[in-house]
């Protein structure tokens, strides 16, 4: 599944941290055509949230629930711009929803169609500009090796709320398996975990159309 990834990072020597890491790691997702991970999101006042979470260029997005609302399952498709929702299933009754419904929003307003990971690299260039970057170095997440990075905003600049991102980018792959989100009073906003990484992962074409 890492072959593609891998197979480019090679190049470069083991344990090089680039200049600029977002940049870097936005470039590795540009050449992705789709990922799959178990995601582990916590926020203060919310319940924690355990997602098997699939993606595939232009935008699909395919959201199975494990926690805290067992077997639902979520469906965005670009093209038609709506999400498929069953929360009993796939054989159960299902809804129709314009991806703004709050509904369907996660924690702190996250809708389903910029929930990946692409959304999050793009965001946090966007509060590079002007701002700090600044390595803190490697840690162990689970299997992998990263390297880990912190992005301050300018004074008072937030995007979607975030002042400082703190940053777990897998060496060779660039893949951020953590990430922790702070706002403009350096109160922690979200805690994300992704295991089981796949990246590149072939996909039944009916994927996305249960």
């Amino acid at each position: 599944m890492l072959w593609p990834l891998l197979a480019t990072a090679l190049l470069a020597p083991a344990g090089a941290s680039p200049s600029d890491p977002v940049a870097a790691a936005r470039q590795q997702f540009d050449q992705l055509d789709s990922y799959r991970v178990t995601l582990h999101s916590s926020a203060p006042h919310s319940k924690p949230q355990v997602i098997r979470y699939t993606w595939r260029k232009p935008g699909f997005v395919r959201m199975e629930f494990v926690a805290p609302y067992p077997g639902a399952l979520l469906i965005y498709n670009p093209h038609s711009g709506k999400v498929r929702l069953w929360p009993f299933g796939p054989r159960g009754p299902a809804l129709t929803l314009a991806p703004d419904n709050p509904l369907i929003h996660g924690p702190h307003g996250r809708r389903v169609d910029r929930s990946d990971v692409g959304v999050l690299l793009r965001t946090v260039q966007a509060l590079q500009q002007g701002g700090d970057t600044a390595p803190l170095g490697p840690e162990t997440v689970g299997v992998w090796q990263t390297q880990r990075w912190a992005v301050t905003g300018a004074p008072g600049k937030a995007m979607d709320g975030v002042h400082r991102f703190q940053l777990w980018l897998a060496e060779r792959t660039l893949f951020p398996v953590k990430v922790v989100s702070f706002g403009l009073d350096d109160k922690e906003l979200e805690t994300v975990l992704m295991d089981d990484v796949e990246i590149d992962v072939p996909l039944p074409a009916d994927f996305f159309q249960p």
